[in-house]
């Protein structure tokens, strides 16, 4: 069945780009969830009615996006953080020394909390409204490397529990995914320098404030939904913050 590309949309609005929303509403409604391979160019231009080389346009920038994932003689498909490489797909922590390897994460409590009034506002929510706390500890090659506290919309996650985290060997993404039909599409970061304060001191085995890296992370789906408030805390001893820019 075609579907006509909508033409109430602005004018200036290139073709490609029209193609590109309508795949984009298709992975929102869940007609083709991560992993699936979507219909190949052939089929979607017969369905949009338009050209093969625009639908090649718009799943280019999709896939440039993260969103969709070519593989050569294997066709297009959605792409997934249940993938082995997309494991921990935004730890920018690094050794001083040393690759990036043997990266572990370890749960240390999940329970209800009251959102306050600025955790809030960066999940679009009120303050008081109800939320899931994780803390957890990360390690890098057997080196406690961040203490993480990380706060989610309780509403979005019914349901969650320990089990289910530590079930997923609290790799959260693919969790998120899997168990609850919410796909991560990018993140935003601040960075700041700040005085560690008990927990997160006591985690990383370093004197209270004594200065830490702080990583603060706000986590967004489909429509710039922001479904994940995550604060990262590193000692500097033997790790630093390391992000390539392409």
């Amino acid at each position: 069945m075609k579907t006509i590309v909508n033409p109430a949309s602005p004018a200036f609005q290139p073709l490609y780009r029209q193609i590109k929303t309508l795949i984009t509403q298709s992975l929102v409604s869940g007609e083709w969830r991560p992993g699936d391979l979507i219909p190949s160019e052939i089929e979607l231009a017969s369905r949009f009615s338009v050209s093969q080389g625009t639908v090649r346009k718009a799943i280019g920038e999709l896939a440039h996006q993260n969103l969709l994932v070519r593989q050569q003689g294997k066709g297009t498909f959605v792409a997934s953080h249940s993938e082995e490489r997309s494991k921990f797909p935004y730890l920018r922590i690094t050794p001083d020394r040393g690759a990036l390897d043997d990266v572990a994460a370890k749960l240390l409590d999940c329970r209800k909390v009251k959102l306050d009034a600025a955790s809030g506002k960066k999940l679009g929510l009120a303050a008081g409204a109800g939320a899931f706390l994780i803390t957890r500890v990360m390690s890098i090659s057997g080196k406690t490397a961040l203490y993480e506290e990380i706060r989610l919309p309780a509403a979005r996650f019914k349901g969650l529990s320990a089990e289910i985290i530590e079930r997923h060997h609290c790799m959260l993404y693919s969790m998120y995914e899997t168990d609850f039909d919410v796909r991560i599409l990018h993140v935003e970061e601040q960075i700041k320098a700040l005085a560690g304060e008990h927990a997160a001191a006591g985690h990383l085995g370093v004197p209270e404030g004594t200065p830490l890296l702080v990583i603060e992370r706000v986590a967004y789906t489909y429509a710039e939904k922001a479904v994940e408030l995550r604060r990262s805390y590193c000692s500097t001893r033997e790790h630093h913050y390391r992000n390539r820019i392409v």
